[in-house]
């Protein structure tokens, strides 16, 4: 019975040392971001050249595959077509839809076929046919069969014509002036080979003809919480990888990318799920193994803004989906743990991961789990179950109210005070079962890879409620 007494007593320590550590991880990274973020502002000077001094820019070909999305395509690629940049193309990758995309497009922009001729540098599914818009030059749409997200943007990267390609998500907006300071880290530093950008929730906003009228609040619990969980890992979580060349992940909805560099690693592996995820650590790697100096950055302005789940099937297949991603892409890559040349990447943000990201819900659910156990048979207190329970809480409280107070000091993109209370009240409440819930369907997500579950991308329902025809 001692034994077992002693046994409970480690696993508490060592859940709650876990939990501080996990919470105390992404604290400092808010810090580093938050110091990060202040050079960056300080510094920038690039994205206010007057327009005479654009054509120094490369000229950027931007990717949209799209399936099944006949919903949003045609204020995506409006959204795109109205971008303040010298010089770009707009290709539309149709990746076999069974919906009204193509259709969409044809009769919104006035398509054409188009005999046209390039090198497939990367192996892909076979085209059905190419079109050209008549009212628009710099819009192509390739028809090909279906292959995958991956697939496609391997098809889009084979038809770019310009050195630099964009990928961006079919249900995304992005803000005028994005390709400007997305390009900006290229002209800067010779080395990078990626960029990305800020992605933000679309839900609640106001788009007219392609075109972000103005910012608002979704109306539903769950894209609210998404605005906090957003905030906090995908604007100041990668950020603070960013200064130290470490960043693993760059958000499928919104990347920029050196074509040639894309091309000498073998473009975006189509055998699995996390494309964009896997193919960042690739790069971290090919270039750590041939000791080539590069940069893989994080740019806070530019943004993207995209539609979120609004119903909880639909929010349980992409978490479990990205956990799927998760695992493939470290496991793909794990080469890069602790090798020799592996840097701040391979020695910190990658080990990082592994515990923190891909075990972290193994760990946090067994947390719980364990305590909630433990205490029902007298083998912990409950006042022990309840100060461990509130000290898990308030650091998932405190991580998500700082990312809140950054955004506040910093881009203020929610101006009113009523929006900026309720995100306040939405860090409180998504600790208080939302974001065990996630824990959960990641840890799904989990054990179906783990186990070889064939993986299914799900439907994404769209309600475009945020688009206004123009």
């Amino acid at each position: 019975m001692n034994y077992l007494i002693g046994m409970v007593q480690v696993l508490q320590w060592f859940f709650l040392f876990y939990f501080i550590a996990v919470s105390g991880g992404y604290l400092m990274l808010n810090i580093l971001a938050f110091f990060s973020l202040r050079r960056h502002l300080d510094s920038h000077v690039l994205g206010d050249l007057p327009r005479q001094y654009a054509n120094f820019k490369p000229p950027i070909s931007l990717l949209v595959p799209a399936y099944n999305e006949e919903t949003t395509i045609v204020a995506s690629v409006r959204s795109l077509l109205q971008l303040t940049y010298y010089e770009f193309e707009v290709v539309v990758i149709n990746d076999g839809s069974t919906d009204g995309t193509l259709a969409e497009l044809q009769r919104e922009f006035d398509l054409i076929p188009f005999v046209e001729a390039y090198w497939r540098k990367l192996p892909t599914q076979p085209e059905r046919s190419i079109w050209r818009s008549m009212t628009h030059p710099n819009l192509r749409v390739v028809d090909k069969e279906n292959g995958g997200k991956a697939d496609a943007l391997n098809v889009g990267i084979n038809a770019a014509r310009y050195p630099l390609f964009c990928a961006v998500d079919a249900d995304s907006i992005l803000q005028r002036d994005s390709l400007q300071f997305l390009v900006n880290p290229f002209i800067e530093d010779a080395r990078t080979i990626a960029a990305g950008g800020t992605v933000r929730v679309v839900n609640g906003c106001n788009v007219s003809g392609g075109y972000l009228v103005s910012v608002g609040m979704p109306k539903k619990l769950l894209p609210m919480f998404q605005i906090v969980e957003y905030l906090r890992a995908f604007l100041f979580g990668r950020l603070g990888w960013s200064p130290i060349n470490a960043m693993l992940v760059i958000s499928g909805a919104f990347g920029l990318f050196r074509k040639s560099s894309v091309i000498d690693v073998g473009g975006y592996r189509t055998d699995t799920v996390g494309e964009d995820m896997e193919l960042v650590m690739r790069l971290h790697r090919y270039h750590r193994d041939k000791r080539t100096p590069y940069r893989i950055v994080f740019v806070p302005n530019p943004v993207c803004w995209t539609e979120v789940p609004e119903t909880m099937q639909v929010l349980k297949s992409q978490r479990i989906r990205w956990q799927r991603g998760l695992s493939e892409s470290l496991v793909m890559n794990m080469d890069l743990l602790f090798s020799r040349h592996g840097g701040f990447v391979g020695w910190v943000a990658f080990p990082f991961a592994v515990m923190f990201e891909w075990f972290g819900p193994v760990f946090e659910v067994s947390g719980y789990l364990f305590m909630l156990i433990s205490s029902w048979f007298g083998l912990i207190s409950w006042p022990a179950f309840l100060a461990f329970t509130l000290v898990t809480i308030v650091l998932g409280i405190l991580l998500s109210i700082s990312a809140l107070m950054l955004e506040e000091m910093t881009f203020h993109i929610y101006p009113r005070r009523k929006q900026f209370l309720l995100l306040l009240l939405m860090a409180f409440v998504e600790n208080l079962g939302y974001r065990q819930l996630t824990m959960v369907w990641r840890l799904q997500g989990l054990f179906q890879w783990l186990f070889g579950i064939k993986a299914k991308w799900g439907t994404m329902t769209r309600s475009a409620s945020w688009n206004q025809p123009k």
